[in-house]
């Protein structure tokens, strides 16, 4: 049976926008909020994330795509420094 609309806690999980080496991106990977915090803050959901693409290139007999970035949803890529 389907949950209703809005009836999943809010804060439970974390988006993520990944971008992989060959150029291509998904965006909105889910990342449990209860990993992600401490002195390391969002490097755990890099983990995660290799964990889901190794489980998802497995049951597509697919090799897993090298990550090259990983940031929260919405957030501005940071700018090098000097730039305007």
């Amino acid at each position: 049976m389907a949950k209703k609309p809005g009836s999943n806690p809010k804060g439970e999980f974390v988006m993520f926008d990944v971008v992989y080496e060959d150029g291509s991106q998904r965006s909105n990977r889910r990342v449990p909020a209860d990993i992600l915090g401490g002195l390391e803050k969002d490097e755990p959901a890099r983990g995660f994330i290799i964990e889901q693409d190794r489980e998802i290139a497995e049951k597509s007999g697919r090799a897993p795509l090298a990550i090259k970035s990983i940031a929260r949803t919405g957030t501005k890529p940071k700018k090098a420094m000097g730039a305007r």
